[in-house]
């Protein structure tokens, strides 16, 4: 695979400094999303040029950065994304949007502390489509995006798939803390767990989402190999929504632990 040079005007050197400090307010409060962008900047040195050279090698990755769409934009019609059929990963992914809250556009927003993010630059491009179809592996791999648990899986899952030394400092650090936390290792073995079943799946960054997303959902999981996260559904059923979601605050608003109980 050919050598791609360095995303312009970084150093090459991973900022540890800066990595710690923001997983430090990240696991004070599991809502805090900016200090994952912080994490990203600080840790996936070269991870832009490595992604962007496998994605313009597949068979359909040229055309699709020839054409540059911005999926943002497209997750954020409603016309788009009420066109749907039910069963289809982009019925799925709209009932996700409507009973979340959550929207392509505001994940874009908070993205804006790294200036690389709106560079007119194919690296850049590339990220936002990583960014913007997060909450589609949510969908596709089941779990669950409210609640640490979830996340800290798909973090382990999305280290699996595209690499970024930030991705696995998350996964990593969060599994750990739930030891302590939690009492137990469910947590700890879902997240592993997350990471094998990346390893397992197809390369997903590299798919046409504006297809998969008229794809019915089952064959989609099955086409791309995304596997049942048994030990996820086993520790989220066992720690209940409390454990599951030690990192951030109950949908009433209610800290789940006080910061200083819980802190790593």
């Amino acid at each position: 695979m050919a050598k791609l040079p360095p995303f312009p005007g970084t150093t090459g050197r991973r900022d540890w400094r800066t990595a710690f400090d923001a997983i430090r307010k990240l696991l004070s409060n599991g809502d805090d999303t900016t200090q994952v962008f912080r994490i990203m900047r600080a840790l996936n040195v070269g991870n832009a040029p490595m992604n962007y050279a496998r994605f313009i090698a597949t068979e359909e990755g040229g055309r699709m950065a020839y054409e540059r769409i911005e999926l943002a934009q497209r997750f954020t019609d409603q016309a788009f994304v009420a066109s749907f059929a039910p069963g289809t990963v982009g019925a799925a992914y709209r009932h996700f949007l409507e009973t979340t809250g959550y929207s392509a556009d505001g994940l874009a927003e908070i993205s804006k502390i790294n200036r690389e993010e709106d560079m007119p630059h194919p690296y850049a491009w590339f990220g936002r489509r990583v960014r913007d179809t997060h909450d589609i592996w949510h969908v596709l791999t089941g779990y669950q995006a409210d609640e640490s648990l979830g996340e800290a899986a798909l973090v382990a899952f999305s280290y699996a798939q595209v690499g970024g030394l930030g991705w696995a400092f998350i996964g990593g650090a969060a599994a750990l803390k739930s030891l302590k936390v939690t009492g137990n290792t469910l947590f700890a073995k879902a997240v592993w767990e997350g990471y094998r079943n990346g390893r397992k799946a197809k390369w997903i960054s590299g798919e046409d989402y504006l297809k998969l997303l008229h794809e019915p959902i089952d064959a989609a999981r099955a086409r791309l190999n995304i596997v049942t996260p048994t030990a996820y559904l086993r520790a989220q059923r066992e720690l209940g929504a409390e454990m599951a979601s030690y990192l951030s605050a109950p949908k009433t608003g209610k800290p789940v632990a006080e910061p200083e109980r819980i802190a790593a």
